[in-house]
């Protein structure tokens, strides 16, 4: 069974209305899924560094930790690469049948051309 997790910084400071929500969204996207890893959104939003903040629930359905060193990510809108980045975030460590909220940063200098912050999707790059 999949369970959610909340990295420990998160836990502290995530609002009751933000909880809820990513709660609500990990019961609706839990299930037994075929793919071993998903990425379902939150939301997304740029910092004052003009950064782009893409956060998601990770559901590692795998039998097998799952880890982020030089893992290349893509945000996409509308079909088009919005960012690409290679992420290796030692802490961030998704165990076995763990989802995980997590927000991942794109630096400017990954950026395509300027997200519009609407519906937009994190997928692996092979």
């Amino acid at each position: 069974m999949q369970k959610l997790q909340f990295e420990p910084s998160w836990d502290k400071t995530l609002s009751p209305k933000d909880r809820k929500r990513i709660e609500e969204i990990h019961f609706e996207t839990s299930l037994s899924n075929p793919a071993n890893v998903q990425l379902t959104p939150l939301w997304q939003a740029a910092n004052h560094k003009g950064e782009l903040l893409v956060t998601v629930l990770v559901h590692n359905f795998s039998q097998q930790v799952l880890l982020f060193h030089n893992k290349k990510l893509r945000y996409i809108e509308n079909k088009e690469i919005i960012a690409e980045y290679i992420f290796n975030l030692p802490s961030l460590v998704i165990q076995r049948e763990t989802s995980m909220p997590w927000t991942f940063i794109f630096p400017v200098e990954s950026l395509k051309k300027p997200a519009t912050l609407e519906k937009g999707q994190l997928e692996f790059v092979d």
